[in-house]
């Protein structure tokens, strides 16, 4: 690796961090801003809330490096025609690939780091964060019964609680219980506690009353009670119950997803289209880098038409990610398309290297007068 190479390698590589940590922090601020609820109505605290939202950051970064990288490379390099230091390193003698070859180089890195979260940890982290979004949700034991509100556990039961203390004693109980519409009740009870059992969460309540009103009659029934045990959860929250998501499936399982009993026959192809795109989508960081290399450093370099050049390889970013796009919505819906998807990966790498490699187009009057 020469100076120039080392030179240029450094600014795309702080470049590359702090673009990707700007566009982690603004999308991770906006997604976790849905899940401020589990605070709110569950009483998560804010550890579990944040691990819980690192937890995202793999999927995050998937489609956050290659537009990083796209980014960095187009200000960069047009920093660096700007300040004519290509243009030196060009008459120096340097070919357009050994101009290129800073950003490729960071670009085959993005790309390893792209199978890795992709294969590995992208499928590992949303496995981990569904399943402990499912147990907030669904298993009662982590609920924290706030003081002076009422409490919704889950549909049809809500309580009330006076007062909590330091021990987890409860005072001054209210619950209403409408899981059965038939016969919904009312407990009052002067003291009690939540408890977690192998069979699910239990409030037991001491002192007080059950209070039920029959539908025909419109009668009030009390009923007295020293001791009383509430059911509210019966580990809704297993694993076995929860349907898996096409994220968080490995590979192989995603392409022998035929075997899995958990999928219906209708959805196998967003399911192996899934295990196509994430063979796929870290090359976009290589096509999209080239891209930004092809329509910069081929050609002269002028200031009259860099400004083109950078609104013309922004216009041929998008249409390559919303093409891809489209494509995975095709093929999930006709597998037989599916092969077009690495065709539609290596085309645009290939025409960019293409117009990289070929000698500078150099006119008369762009050799006789300056630059710029």
């Amino acid at each position: 690796m020469n100076g120039f190479t080392r030179y240029v390698f450094r600014q795309l590589f702080v470049g590359m961090i702090f673009v990707t940590a700007g566009f982690t922090c603004i999308i991770w601020l906006s997604q976790s801003l849905r899940l401020v609820e589990l605070i709110v109505n569950r009483g998560v605290s804010a550890g579990t809330f944040i691990y819980l939202t690192m937890l995202m950051l793999p999927n995050f970064l998937t489609v956050i490096l290659p537009i990083a990288i796209f980014c960095v490379v187009v200000f960069v390099y047009a920093k660096l025609i700007t300040d004519r230091e290509l243009v030196i390193m060009r008459a120096a003698g340097l070919s357009q690939m050994a101009l290129a070859k800073p950003a490729i180089l960071l670009a085959v890195l993005i790309v390893t780091i792209g199978y890795f979260l992709n294969l590995y940890l992208v499928p590992e982290s949303y496995r981990m964060f569904r399943q402990m979004q499912w147990d907030i949700r669904y298993n009662y034991s982590h609920i924290l019964l706030k003081e002076g509100a009422f409490n919704s556990l889950t549909d049809g039961i809500t309580v009330y609680v006076r007062e909590r203390t330091s021990d987890g004693q409860l005072h001054g109980i209210l619950v209403h219980d409408t899981r059965d519409e038939s016969s919904p009740f009312t407990l009052m009870a002067s003291r009690g506690a939540k408890v977690e059992t192998k069979s699910g969460t239990r409030v037991i309540m001491f002192d007080g009353n059950r209070q039920t009103v029959d539908a025909k009659t419109n009668k009030l029934s009390v009923l007295y009670f020293d001791r009383y045990v509430l059911d509210i959860g019966h580990n809704q929250g297993a694993a076995q119950d929860r349907h898996r998501e096409a994220r968080e499936r490995t590979l192989n399982e995603l392409f022998n997803i035929q075997h899995a009993n958990d999928v219906s026959r209708n959805d196998h192809g967003k399911f192996i289209i899934e295990a196509h795109k994430r063979l796929v989508s870290p090359l976009s960081s290589l096509a999209l880098t080239l891209i930004a290399l092809a329509c910069l450093i081929s050609g002269s370099f002028s200031r009259r038409t860099q400004t083109k050049r950078v609104l013309l390889s922004i216009l041929l970013m998008v249409g390559v990610l919303v093409s891809a796009l489209g494509l995975e919505n095709m093929a999930a819906k006709n597998l037989k398309l599916a092969t077009t998807m690495y065709v539609h990966a290596v085309i645009p790498i290939g025409f960019a290297i293409w117009f990289i490699v070929r000698s500078p187009r150099r006119s008369g009057k762009n050799a006789a007068a300056p630059i710029g």
